[in-house]
């Protein structure tokens, strides 16, 4: 069984045991056995870690078991949900999604994953899914959407992704990069995170996805379980080439819209060359098979009544992103006139008069964000930091407990809650929080603030 597999990172100064100074590392997933075994050939330089491909049945380097991959899932999902500004909150839209998507991942080579197919309420043009089967499309990517096939085709390539186990296998290539001739280094990260916090971060994209960054053979692989799986489930394969048509004509025409979907989805002429190829040797019988473009418009017509005011938000995101925040401001004033009640766009207007430093008009925005989604965390998020600024820090404080409450695990947020009760002048209350910040957090600017009020307040002794 699974065992927290300690590993030490002084191994190349001076053998395993050979340095006073050892870092250790846990490895979810890794069992006794193979660590005692990876021990046994580490002097060699490599070591294999094999299972069994469940989409081709050939070997395949797997180190994380499938109960790792739903539980990084199940860890980080929520909260990248929510950085997307939440699942959007038309339930029959999103029941009409999850509706399609399971029809499909019946029919996969992993259907007993514990799928989940939501939208969210974010405009820029993408789609993800986590390692364990929770699978995501925004406002903005239904919105070039013409009919029913082309999001089974959408949520197909999704479920290519899990059902290859692409982000396993790329998590267990880096465990692999991790070991050197002559001992075993650790896979720390970037920032001295410990593995298992790297693991659940890596390829982290935009605010915080848990999504790999896939490569062009990856996406080939997808491409094509995704045209199996949508005509196995009685879909048109049209509707696969007309989606790598729209994305194709996107990434020419309006190539900053859909940047962040192609540095995780590598788009290129070869995926709608493959496609069409398909189409033509594999599923030309099945072009008969319908698309359903009436039941898309009937169930998206909500969704997209609210086309103006969404592409109101797209420029603003654009303008942000070159620091024309009055330009940004201006397009978000303008979605909310169109929609007054929107959370995406009240979240938005709250970051641009923010990062202008207008935090009483930020907290004005967040406040009504919280009244359009209850429930939703990023809107406490936002007025925590608004409330922060202007040192308000009891408001400030409640909002991050509210946040941490809603998505555990958030290590920022603990560290804000320390910072507002030392605002408070509540030391014992911030030593606390600070302390367990540092439980998770070994490095950084707000690891070291931590250390040193601890050093300072007599909680801890200084390193000699």
């Amino acid at each position: 069984m699974p065992f927290n597999t300690v590993i030490a990172t002084g191994f190349a100064r001076g053998g395993l045991m050979g340095d006073n100074n050892i870092n250790f590392i846990n490895i979810p997933g890794l069992t006794r056995r193979n660590f005692l075994w990876l021990l046994s050939v580490s002097a060699a330089g490599f070591f294999t870690g094999c299972s069994t491909d469940p989409v081709t049945g050939k070997s395949q380097l797997m180190l994380v078991s499938e109960d790792t991959e739903v539980r990084i899932d199940r860890n980080n999902s929520p909260r990248q949900l929510s950085s997307d500004y939440g699942i959007i909150q038309d339930r029959d839209l999103n029941g009409y999604i999850n509706q399609t998507g399971e029809k499909i991942a019946a029919l996969t080579h992993r259907p007993n994953m514990p799928y989940s197919f939501q939208a969210v309420n974010a405009t820029y043009v993408n789609a993800y899914a986590f390692p364990g089967g929770t699978i995501a499309v925004t406002r903005g990517i239904l919105l070039n959407l013409d009919n029913e096939a082309e999001l089974a085709a959408l949520l197909g390539h999704e479920l290519g992704h899990v059902n290859a186990r692409h982000t396993a296998e790329q998590m267990s290539k880096g465990v692999l990069t991790s070991v050197v001739v002559g001992g075993i280094t650790a896979y720390a990260g970037s920032k001295g995170q410990i593995y298992g916090k790297v693991a659940e971060g890596i390829g982290m994209v935009g605010s915080g996805m848990l999504i790999a960054s896939y490569s062009r053979d990856n996406e080939r692989e997808a491409d094509a379980l995704g045209m199996e799986y949508m005509v196995k489930a009685g879909y048109s394969p049209d509707g696969f080439i007309d989606l790598m048509d729209m994305l194709r004509k996107m990434s020419k025409s309006k190539p900053g819209a859909i940047e962040l979907m192609f540095s995780t989805h590598p788009m290129s002429d070869e995926r709608y060359s493959n496609a069409t190829e398909n189409v033509r040797n594999l599923y030309g019988a099945y072009k008969k098979q319908p698309v359903y473009r009436e039941r898309y418009m009937d169930n998206t017509a909500k969704l997209r009544s609210m086309k103006p005011a969404i592409e109101e938000l797209q420029n603003g995101d654009a303008e942000m992103k070159k620091s024309n925040y009055t330009a940004s401001e201006n397009h978000f004033k303008k979605a909310l006139s169109l929609a007054s009640n929107d959370y995406a766009g009240l979240i938005m207007m709250s970051k641009c008069l923010l990062v202008q430093g207008k935090y009483s008009e930020a907290i004005k925005y967040a406040e009504a964000a919280k009244d359009a989604y209850p429930g939703e965390a990023q809107a406490h998020q936002i007025s925590g930091f608004a409330g922060m600024k202007k040192k308000n820090f009891e408001s400030a404080y409640d909002d991050f407990d509210k946040y941490e409450k809603a998505l555990p695990g958030d290590s920022n947020a603990i560290f804000y809650k320390g910072f507002c009760r030392e605002g408070m002048q509540q030391i014992k209350e911030s030593a606390f929080e600070y302390n367990r910040y540092l439980q998770v957090e070994k490095g950084g600017d707000q690891a070291a603030y931590a250390y040193k009020r601890l050093v300072e307040w007599g909680y801890i002794k200084p390193a000699k």
